[in-house]
């Protein structure tokens, strides 16, 4: 099996502009086809050349690599109810509408909250608890956007309430709680909220932020992640691709890892089907699914599931193909006005899916 269409299209997409660099590994449950590196960590001439150990801003793979992954284990102890309203969990989200919200509505983004707003800005200066705390009352003072289950809008303020909800179930800070739960047990070493200092050189810088005034190197580029000092549900993750190759393979192999149970194959299922709270959404439980212009591309079977991050990341595992695909790249470098991933992905996940199924494969319609 050679997947190299799916290495020249990433060589082409870089060579045009689309990202400094990339990591790609695709892989099957049981084995690693392909793992290359292209590019550099920058558009200058000097700038080091990526490698399978450099360091990406996740972005909002942060949700499904750990938020939710920490709702399906909770979950499996029976601590989280997905069905109960998160007024049960946080009290201060309630009143009128609030009170029909339930967990399940906003791992599937559909509970009614609003998609973003500038926290970051409102609890600039402050600690970070005390900056958390203000996000999340803030997040339960703003009325709904819209009745609960009415449409579906991808919402970060969705998520930075549902970490909340998991904090105060395990009585425990989401980076530890992801660390002890996941990333130690499945050797994820290089996996982590606010990399240590000595790993700049290998992290791949992202946007000149003006809010910042700098280039962003080793810090979150989310602003409300990084209002909370980099810690947050909805995105602060960095890692490697070799880092994350065992959490693509616990999902693929579902919630198995060296021949250790971790998460149940009923969670990993649940979550990765389409939620089905709003008519036509492709949103699954913290997962999206494939539909028609996604950057999971034409050709990934209807049971596969992913997700992608701002910064230019994203992950897709097809359980019926056995399959999976890992991209990272810093995008959004030099600045976020950068949109040729939007082409990039789709054909890259075509050309891999090919690779695997041979000439055969139908696309959808």
């Amino acid at each position: 099996m050679k997947p190299q269409p799916a290495v020249e299209i990433l060589r082409a997409a870089i060579e045009s502009g689309a990202a400094p660099g990339a990591v790609l590994v695709v892989g099957r449950s049981n084995e690693i086809t392909l793992q290359v590196a292209l590019g550099h960590l920058t558009y200058e001439a000097d700038a080091a050349a990526v490698s399978p150990r450099t360091v990406y801003d996740l972005a909002s793979l942060t949700k499904v690599i750990a938020t939710t992954p920490l709702a399906m284990l909770l979950h499996d102890r029976e601590l989280l109810d997905l069905d109960s309203t998160v007024s049960r969990y946080v009290p201060e989200f309630s009143g009128e509408e609030k009170d029909r919200v339930t967990v399940r509505d906003l791992l599937a983004h559909c509970g009614g909250l609003l998609w973003w707003t500038e926290l970051y800005k409102q609890f600039e200066g402050q600690p970070p608890a005390k900056a958390k705390r203000g996000y999340i009352q803030a997040i339960c003072d703003l009325p709904l956007d819209y009745p609960p289950r009415a449409k579906t809008v991808y919402s970060d303020l969705g998520f930075l309430l549902l970490g909340e909800v998991l904090e105060r179930i395990s009585g425990t800070a989401l980076d530890v709680l992801a660390a002890t739960e996941l990333f130690a047990p499945l050797g994820m070493d290089e996996t982590f909220y606010r990399p240590p200092a000595e790993l700049l050189p290998r992290i791949a810088p992202t946007e000149y932020d003006d809010w910042r005034q700098r280039l962003v190197h080793g810090d979150v580029h989310d602003e409300n992640a990084y209002g909370l000092a980099g810690v947050a549900p909805h995105a602060g993750l960095f890692s490697t691709a070799r880092s994350l190759i065992p959490f693509a393979k616990l999902i693929l192999n579902e919630g198995v890892h060296d021949g250790q149970r971790l998460i149940s194959a009923e969670a990993v299922r649940l979550f990765a089907a389409r939620a089905n709270l709003v008519p036509g959404s492709s949103r699954a439980l913290g997962w999206d699914t494939p539909c028609e212009g996604s950057s999971a591309g034409r050709l990934l079977s209807p049971s596969a599931f992913g997700h992608t991050g701002f910064t230019g990341t994203s992950l897709w595992i097809d359980p019926e193909l056995d399959c999976f695909a890992l991209l990272l790249t810093n995008r959004v470098h030099p600045t976020r006005e950068n949109s040729l991933i939007g082409e990039l992905r789709p054909a890259l996940h075509d050309a891999v899916v090919r690779s695997f199924a041979g000439s055969s494969t139908t696309t959808r319609a």
